[in-house]
């Protein structure tokens, strides 16, 4: 692993600026810049040549891949990047961002709510899924399972998958999550090929010191592999976000700004989930 930190930190900073404010009620939590190249470098070397999913990305950290090999500072990284986002902020930023790197690395971004089945055009369609998803500390780590599930769904038979989630070994729930998802990625037709202990931090104000996990998964089954995608269960819905804060809506809309060539400021409106609740009847 040799490249120019300037470089590497200065393009980052290019998609630092590019992304959308972070919602907290959505436990979108922003990871600090140094931890971001990192990452972005770990991403690009794992899935080099590969066709690579993000489900769900408010960190950035497909941009920041896509842009470290578009900009020469690493000669390596994904041939394509596609993001998956309930959050139309994020959605648009990468979008717009990643005309920008085209043909060196090719980025599509499409709305999508794990809450609801995969759509066909993505099921089985790519060689790896990075997800960084709601850390589950409220909900046994459900939040963390459904999005690996979306990934192992998006992906072929011989996949590589990345998760980053919290650890903390003086604080059990992150552990007890991190088991219960490597139980989970068995089940799935995966082992753990690599684990990178206590990687990342935060901006999180209320536990700034809590850190995070980059695990990634390698399938050795596809007999394990799930043959069709459906939508969560509605039990599966609560505490997603945190203690009492379920699963409620299914896309955060954005408000149009007349300044289109940067975010809007915390502009946005949310479009509620519909399911059907049998539980009321």
């Amino acid at each position: 692993m040799e490249f120019d930190l300037r470089k590497a930190i200065n393009a980052i900073s290019d998609v630092v600026q590019n992304r959308p404010a972070p919602i907290r009620e959505f436990d979108q939590i922003y990871m600090k810049v140094a931890d971001m190249v990192i990452q972005a470098e770990y991403v690009a070397r794992v899935f080099d040549n590969k066709d690579v999913v993000f489900v769900g990305d408010g960190d950035g950290i497909a941009l920041s891949t896509a842009h470290l090999k578009a900009q020469n500072v690493i000669n390596y990284g994904p041939n394509s990047i596609a993001v998956l986002d309930f959050d139309e902020r994020i959605v648009n930023s990468v979008r717009r961002f990643g005309e920008k790197l085209y043909p060196k690395i090719e980025v599509s971004a499409y709305l999508y709510n794990v809450a609801e089945a995969l759509p066909p055009k993505h099921f089985g369609a790519y060689e790896g899924f990075h997800i960084n998803p709601p850390w589950g500390a409220s909900n046994g780590g459900e939040s963390v399972i459904a999005f690996f599930e979306r990934g192992s769904q998006a992906t072929k038979e011989k996949s590589l998958g990345i998760v980053v989630i919290a650890d903390d070994p003086d604080l059990p729930w992150t552990q007890e999550v991190l088991r219960d998802t490597q139980r989970r990625a068995f089940e799935l037709g995966y082992v753990v090929s690599e684990m990178l202990p206590q990687l990342h931090s935060y901006h999180l104000d209320d536990a700034p010191d809590l850190r995070s996990c980059s695990c990634l998964f390698r399938r050795i089954d596809p007999n394990s592999m799930q043959s069709r995608s459906e939508p969560l269960d509605l039990e599966r819905l609560d505490n997603f976000y945190g203690k009492n804060s379920p699963l409620r809506f299914r896309y955060v809309r954005q408000r149009t700004t007349l300044n289109q060539g940067r975010e809007s400021d915390q502009l946005y409106i949310l479009e509620k989930l519909e399911v059907n609740d049998e539980r009321n009847d």
